[in-house]
Parts: C-alpha cells; structure tokens; sequence
C-alpha cells in the first residue's frame, strides 16, 4: 500500500480516538441522568445495529451466519470483549469515578495488546498468530509497561495509601484488558468478512450478551429518566451513530489495514480528550498524584509503543 494510502488510516485512528475521548464524559451524563451503564450500552447499540443492517441491505448484503462455527465462537468472544463486558465495564467505572481516570486506566490497553500479542506469537505457531503483528521485546517496551503501570497505581490509589475498594479503576481496567482481547481477533475477522459484516456480528453478540444483565437488573429508574431532554437524546444519538456505528466501522477497518497493535497504540490519545472535555463539561479537576500518575501513564505507553515495527500492510478487502 502507498505511503498516502497508510496515511489515511493512520489519520482515521487519530479521528477515532478524538472521538471515543469524548464518550467518557457523553456517557457520565448519562449516568448523571439517571440510566445505568447496561441501559446505556443496550440503547446505543440496538441504534447503532439497526444503523448497520440498513447499510448492509442497501448493499444487497443479507448474510446472517459466517463460514463455520468456529468464527460464530470467535465473533461470540468479540462481542462479549469488544461490546457488552467492556462497555459494562468502562461504564460502571464512570459512575464509580471521574471520567478523567478511567480514561487514563483504559489507556492501558496498547501494553496489554501488546504483551497479549506477544503471548500468542511465542505460544501458538498456527496461521493466527502469524497474522498478528511482530513485536519484539526491548528496552522501550519494558521501560514503557513499568512506568505506565506506576502510573496507573497512582491514580488509582490517589497519593493516599491503600484503598480497600477503588472499585471504578479496578473496573477501567478490566475495560483495558477486555479491548486488548478484542483487538487480538477483530482485524483478522475483518480482512475475512469485510468491515460491515464482521462489525455486525460483535454489535449482535454484544446485545445478546447483556440481556441477562438487564433481566437481573431493576429498569424502573426509565421512567423518570427524561429522555425528551436534548442533554440526555444528544449524548444517546451521539454515542449511538457516531461513537458506535461510523467508529467501530472505522476502527475494525484501520486494525485491519495497519495491525492490531500499531493501532491499539493510538487508545493513548484518549485521555487527552476526555481531559479536556471533561474538564470543559463536567468541571472536573484532579489531583497532583492522579496528573503525576496520568503523565507517567502517558509517558509509558508513548515509549512501549515508540519502537514498535509494523510490517503488516494488506490492501483493503471490500467494507
């Protein structure tokens, strides 16, 4: 693929992250409004999927199964890792801390994508692994992975000592580990279902999967939740179109193309942007260790991530 051609995906990765930065604070509104993190979550994505079938029927796609039983499993774990635990995760975490830590805690997901990618590489010698990226292990890497995890001790723990119960970082974390699980399989799904469909396929699974949680849930908090309010049908829109449908289109297109690590990489930009915004919208301030702890995570996965090569440059299958 051309230089220019690289360009672009990397320039959409950019784009995708400017925009999932502010859905950390779009979603705390929400919960400010009064919904649950599994109602968000459920909303935007049945929005989000009726979105996509609509653009796959336009296409004259009307595909529902993949090849074989196996994908059905991969895309049931892609959509449980990618769709209903890691929004479950990350949202709950926003009701239990500010928007500004979980962003910088989720940021973590490019070193565990990383060392999960690694894992799998020296483990397993089959066609899989072979088409994640080849990462090496160095100085930058390591150095990178200590600091950014110093980091993140710091803003969970705050500069006060041991808490016994930092629930919304444990949670944030957990958010990270979810996104590196995905961004294992997702890019290969993509290259061999095309972008639509495979992004179906996870946004289904992940609805399919959160239903228990919203059976076991009471859901009588919607009737008081105002959802005539621009602040609360904007952010759900918002979340829904563009966060979901046009983002996750994009970001599978862009691991697909570019590797599954070179691209997780970008996720460090996220709290950038949810600190600016959260700051802007929602008033909140931190900390000096939790800004120590953020620019340390920062400053780590900047340099795991600075001498990662990627040689993984495949022309773009139909989207």
């Amino acid at each position: 693929m051309k230089n220019g051609g690289i360009f672009l995906y990397h320039f959409l990765a950019f784009m995708t992250m400017a925009l999932w930065g502010v859905t950390f604070v779009s979603t705390k509104m929400l919960i400010n409004a009064g919904l649950t993190p599994a109602q968000i979550f459920t909303i935007r994505f049945i929005i989000a999927y009726i979105g996509l079938w609509a653009i796959c029927l336009v296409r004259g796609s009307r595909r529902l199964l993949s090849e074989s039983w196996t994908h059905e499993l991969i895309f049931l774990v892609l959509g449980i890792t990618g769709g209903s635990m890691y929004f479950l995760t990350e949202n709950t975490a926003l009701a239990n801390t500010q928007a500004c830590n979980v962003s910088f805690i989720v940021c973590i997901a490019p070193l565990l994508t990383t060392i999960l990618t690694l894992s799998i590489r020296k483990l397993l010698r089959n066609s899989f692994s072979e088409k994640l990226e080849d990462v090496r292990v160095g100085l930058p890497l390591i150095a990178g992975t200590v600091l950014a995890l110093l980091g993140m001790g710091m803003v969970i723990f705050d500069g006060v000592g041991l808490n016994l119960s930092p629930k919304g970082d444990i949670l944030a974390f957990l958010a990270a580990l979810c996104w590196a699980v995905y961004s294992q399989f997702m890019g290969q799904m993509t290259d061999i279902y095309g972008t639509y469909f495979a992004t179906r396929k996870v946004f289904f699974y992940g609805l399919l999967t959160i239903i228990p949680v919203l059976l076991m849930s009471d859901n009588s908090n919607l009737s008081a939740v105002r959802f005539s309010s621009p602040e609360v049908w904007g952010n759900l829109l918002f979340l829904a179109v563009m966060a979901s449908l046009v983002c996750f289109v994009v970001w599978n297109r862009v691991m697909a193309t570019i590797g599954n690590v070179t691209a997780t990489n970008y996720v460090y930009l996220n709290p950038v942007f949810t600190l600016i915004t959260a700051v802007i919208v929602l008033g909140e301030s931190m900390t000096f260790a939790s800004g120590l702890g953020s620019v340390m995570i920062l400053g780590g996965v900047i340099i795991a991530g600075s001498r990662i090569p990627y040689n993984r440059h495949p022309k773009p299958k139909q989207i």
